[in-house]
């Protein structure tokens, strides 16, 4: 929704006013955003769910990206951020249930998309029968995929080109329809290196904790 309104912030984090969401993506405004990443041991192995976002979004349709995103409106907190996570994918979750990673700062260019974000990262760790619990926002999310975290990191750190995702995609009719494949780089939404370094490392982090 373009009509959306942000706060905008300078480069330090001092609020310099509201802009709607297309013209802080025309004139690169740093803004603030809630990302929550689900990981978490599943099966004698560390993964990490992905959506799929609906090819109906203006922004990156079709692609793989953090399991939960949103940006924070002028009237949101931190906080408010969770709602992010009930709509996008109807799993139900309070703040509690959130393990909070801190703000991290990733910024997407591209030739007219100047993404400046300041990130409040989260992790969510339960993953009982997380596979059932999907009841996903399809104009926004039209499936889940789950891949071995660390092969997802050296993806996008180029140490690999290929990693081995499964999940599903809802179908015109409804129904789940399952996949496995083999996905690269031009298949996830780009990040900044800085960005994926450090949410990377906090995750593993907390994984191994």
């Amino acid at each position: 929704m373009e009509t959306e309104k942000l706060r905008i912030y300078d480069e330090q984090g001092r609020q310099q006013g509201i802009a709607d969401r297309k013209e802080v993506h025309e004139k690169g405004y740093w803004h603030e955003t809630f990302h929550c990443w689900i990981a978490g041991r599943q099966n004698n192995r560390d993964v990490v769910y992905l959506q799929l976002r609906s090819k109906e979004k203006k922004d990156f349709p079709g692609l793989f990206d953090i399991t939960a995103a949103g940006h924070l409106l002028t009237d949101e907190t931190v906080e408010d951020g969770i709602r992010e996570v009930r709509e996008e994918l109807g799993i139900q979750v309070d703040l509690a249930d959130l393990t909070y990673i801190g703000m991290i700062k990733d910024q997407i260019v591209l030739s007219d998309f100047f993404d400046n974000e300041r990130c409040h990262c989260f992790l969510y760790k339960d993953l009982k029968n997380l596979d059932h619990r999907f009841e996903l926002q399809l104009e926004e999310v039209s499936g889940m995929g789950k891949l071995d975290f660390e092969a997802l990191a050296d993806l996008y750190t180029g140490k690999k080109e290929r990693a081995d995702l499964e999940g599903f995609e809802i179908a015109e009719d409804g129904s789940r329809k399952t996949f496995e494949k083999a996905i690269g780089l031009e298949d996830l939404v780009p990040h900044s290196a800085g960005y994926l370094k450090e949410i990377f490392g906090q995750i593993r982090r907390e994984l191994k904790g």
